[in-house]
């Protein structure tokens, strides 16, 4: 189904629940505690100067501009709106009841509404920003312009189209959908590539079709069949190639990695940023440094994998390789951050709601980073892994107003970004409800 069909079906069944239009007036936030996202101590008594999408002026005691309308989050701490550098908003919830037949047999259409379900539940939770790194038939870049129009209410969203993967591979979704009602075969079109010159025309046509991201699965993974947790799966050359053709039409990587080698293969070819990076050993975690290459997170897809190992939900295959790369998961963050590289918060959750990704927070401090850091991780660290950090990841002037107001200081408990009561995604208020 084409994008363009799926965003009207989308403007069909969803323009009523479009967000209020935004304002010319003036808005002034006043924050009890703000974490500006730049690492800074805690600012007291800040007061956030708004004026249409954008912030004008921050800072303790500011004077408040006459005729502007006042938000009174005095009694909370304020922090930049949060990014999610790696979602599934466009996957089913894994695990739910009839998730089975729901992967076999639901179609684009009702697949770019629930993706539009999630992207909300998401949004109110305080992500304004996500990343979607891997979608059916551009699924995700048809929710992103529907957001984008004011046809659905969401976070912005940095779109991937396919992932991309060798024939019978993770992220091949034919490994999940053999005698769904989808399609019989999958090839270059939807990322499936076996030669470099395949590759290159995989990437063009995400590109062509409004990829912002190009996503690669470099190593197997764990819920897909016939591949190996730690097998290396596009050659050294085909990575490359990969890269520079993205890098040709001003696309960062993503690479999904896993293994050993394949984590230091996506390396050298020159990835933006390697998702999950479970077993890395010490040379990949000198190359990351050497590169300046990001390390996405993925927690509670670790934790969520070896939860269902250990209760028996798996299918034995898919079961053994959970059970390998739950407990390593988090020693490999807490190895990576020990070492200085660039950790952004990303959440990889198709096995629960999303209004309960704030959790990769608390399991980033388990990890081993101390508040700030994990707050930085979802804020600054992730806009600029995604090159997006003129405009989101901090509070500060010229920025969008993107901003949760959250229930007590998280510096002092992190669950405590599980109690957002107020998000605003570009001056416009998406969720106000009372402190908890």
């Amino acid at each position: 189904m084409k994008r363009t069909t799926i965003a009207c079906l989308l403007v069909a069944l969803t323009a009523g629940v479009r967000p209020p239009a935004g304002s010319a007036q003036t808005i002034a936030v006043k924050a009890g505690i703000l974490i500006d996202g730049r690492g800074g101590p805690p600012i007291r008594n800040a007061v956030i100067v708004i004026e249409g999408q954008r912030i004008t002026a921050v800072g303790p005691n500011l004077t408040i501009p006459a005729g502007a309308r006042v938000i009174d989050l005095s009694s909370q701490t304020v922090t930049p709106g949060w990014i999610d550098a790696h979602t599934h908003l466009t996957s089913p919830q894994i695990g739910a009841p009839g998730w089975e037949a729901d992967v076999a047999m639901v179609g684009p259409g009702l697949r770019a509404l629930r993706a539009a379900s999630f992207a909300r539940q998401a949004l109110e939770t305080g992500f304004t920003t996500v990343r979607e790194v891997g979608a059916l038939f551009f699924i995700d870049v048809a929710v992103r312009d529907a957001i984008d129009r004011g046809w659905a209410v969401g976070p912005r969203i940095v779109a991937s189209g396919h992932a991309h993967s060798i024939a019978g591979g993770h992220c091949d979704e034919d490994n999940v959908y053999p005698h769904g009602a989808l399609r019989a075969e999958f090839g270059v079109a939807e990322g499936v590539a076996n030669s470099v010159d395949q590759v290159r025309e995989a990437v063009r046509h995400q590109v062509k079709h409004g990829a912002d991201v190009i996503k690669v699965c470099a190593t197997g993974g764990v819920m897909s069949f016939g591949d190996g947790i730690g097998n290396q799966q596009f050659t050294d050359e085909e990575l490359r190639a990969a890269v520079e053709t993205a890098h040709l039409l001003d696309r960062r990587v993503a690479m999904h990695a896993h293994g050993t080698a394949g984590i230091k293969a996506a390396i050298r070819a020159g990835a933006t940023s390697i998702e999950h990076g479970t077993f890395i050993d010490d040379e990949g975690i000198a190359l990351m440094r050497e590169k300046g290459t990001y390390l996405v997170s993925t927690l509670m897809a670790g934790e969520a994998v070896l939860r269902m190992a250990e209760a028996n939900q798996l299918p034995p295959e898919l079961a053994v390789k959970a059970r390998a790369v739950g407990p390593a998961a988090r020693h490999a963050i807490d190895r990576a951050h020990r070492a200085g590289i660039r950790i952004a918060l990303g959440t990889d959750n198709i096995f629960a709601p999303q209004t309960t990704n704030w959790r990769e927070f608390e399991l980033l401090v388990k990890a081993g980073l101390t508040p700030m850091e994990a707050i930085l991780a979802g804020t600054k660290v992730a806009a600029g892994l995604l090159g997006r950090e003129k405009d989101i990841g901090s509070v500060e002037p010229g920025k969008y107003a993107d901003l949760v107001a959250i229930d007590g200081d998280p510096l002092a408990d992190i669950t405590r970004m599980g109690h957002a009561t107020f998000v605003m995604k570009g001056g416009v208020v998406v969720r106000a409800a009372p402190p908890n």
